[in-house]
């Protein structure tokens, strides 16, 4: 990984294209359920962040920021966001 001076080449962009190491830090930090923490297909912003509420017979209640739930995707980690190697994530779709 880059270190924030070695991004500073990007000028403006930078941010837009890694985390500060302080958000870096924060993502690692920040409490994270991989069995409850989903996306959601959305028709307008193509996918919407979700939670598993419940699995009961084969059926799952989720809370979403939004849209229908047709379909769920599993959730990578915070500290993926903004990740300069896609191959270091645990779920591409």
């Amino acid at each position: 990984m880059s270190s924030d001076a070695e991004m500073a080449i990007f000028g403006a962009a930078a941010p837009y294209l890694r985390k500060s190491e302080k958000e870096r830090i924060e993502a690692q930090n920040k409490p994270f359920d991989a069995k409850t923490s989903i996306f959601v297909v959305h028709a307008k912003e193509s996918f919407v962040k979700g939670t598993i509420q419940s699995r009961e017979s084969g059926k799952i209640t989720v809370k979403t920021e939004g849209g229908e739930v047709n379909q769920i995707f599993s959730m990578n980690p915070p500290k993926y966001d903004k990740i300069e190697d896609m191959a270091m994530m645990t779920h591409l779709h």
